[in-house]
């Protein structure tokens, strides 16, 4: 299957320096790079102006400044007669992208990460949901879907797999947990429907002894006046990623909004439990160890209380889940696209 070209549209941005190129997002890096293990992927983005941190592992990279561009780049992809085209998630650049792709008449699959209804209520307001709604309406009824989570898409033409960014070294060389004081640990970007800055606040309130690692992409969290919060920054490799789970023993996940987020699977993966609000109670499925509290400090106090005082029960618990690896998860996808 190697031999057949795939061409990845995203609308991620991504910074060109010396021939290297980085994207700010881990899911659409090791997306592509693990669907070229299996394809002759070609990556169609739009172009940053910022260097990001995630370096992609990928050769095949076009870059487009404008729409037009994007689109003449979708254009060049026709002279392999037998190209296969993944959307990943809908936004205004990937659905002009599909009616040029459906003009032409072209096997289109669609990616689909996390909720885009829910994404562009809370980023742009209720009132936007609509545009949303009509090109989801449209790409996902004409296309075959691809789901991290069967509320995303209840189509016939949706198939749902399991995400993971596992491999056998995340689930070996357990170390004990610190347990002396509650270590509370943030991993993902600063954006805001990930719920960060308003975590922040909360923890200022919190009266519990605990300390708090934010770990990722910053951007505007640049400092804190209390001396509990650690800005990490990116961690930029998988030991020192697992080392700082190690480290710690709760995650917390304050998103809104949610898909199937790796840093679960791996923190689990790592014996250490998480807290979750109510927003995004749908990611827990059947794993154990994850925890829901309500956005107020009275219900997260209690929660992380809960969790340490039977933090041993709660490890046996996890230990008894069944991670899927990520070489599954893209054979997974490959078979749906190779139908």
């Amino acid at each position: 299957m190697r031999d057949n070209f795939l061409v990845v549209i995203n609308n991620e941005k991504v910074f060109v320096d010396n021939s290297e190129f980085y994207c700010s997002n881990y899911n659409l890096k090791i997306l592509p790079e693990g669907l070229n293990n299996h394809y002759k992927v070609k990556y169609i983005v739009r172009e940053s102006k910022k260097k990001a941190n995630h370096r992609i592992n990928l050769k095949d990279i076009m870059i487009a400044s404008n729409i037009v561009k994007f689109i003449y780049f979708i254009f060049e992809t026709f002279k392999e007669k037998d190209s296969k085209y993944l959307i990943i998630s809908i936004t205004p650049y990937t659905f002009i992208s599909f009616l040029f792709l459906s003009l032409f008449r072209k096997k289109v699959f669609l990616y689909l990460i996390s909720s885009g209804h829910e994404e562009w209520k809370f980023i742009l307001g209720s009132w936007s949901v609509w545009i949303y709604n009509i090109m989801y309406s449209i790409v996902t009824s004409n296309s075959t879907v691809i789901a991290l989570h069967e509320r995303l898409c209840k189509k016939k033409n949706c198939h749902v797999i399991t995400s993971s960014s596992l491999d056998n070294k995340w689930l070996e060389n357990h170390k004990e947990a610190k347990l002396d004081k509650i270590r509370l640990l943030y991993v993902g970007r600063a954006n805001p429907e990930k719920g960060i800055y308003e975590f922040l606040k909360m923890f200022d309130q919190l009266k519990l002894d605990a300390e708090f690692s934010v770990v990722g992409n910053l951007k505007k969290i640049t400092s804190s006046s209390n001396k509990n919060v650690k800005l990490v920054g990116y961690v930029a490799d998988k030991e020192s990623l697992i080392e700082t789970y190690d480290s710690h023993n709760i995650l917390v996940l304050p998103s809104f909004t949610e898909g199937q987020p790796y840093v679960v699977d791996e923190c689990l993966a790592r014996r250490r439990p998480v807290i979750v609000f109510e927003d995004i109670a749908h990611i827990i499925k059947d794993r154990e160890g994850i925890f829901v509290a309500k956005r107020t400090t009275e219900s997260f106090s209690q929660i992380t209380k809960y969790v340490m005082n039977n933090y041993t029960n709660v490890q046996e618990k996890i230990a008894k889940n069944k991670f899927p690896l990520k070489k599954d998860m893209f054979i997974e996808i490959s078979n749906v696209i190779g139908d």
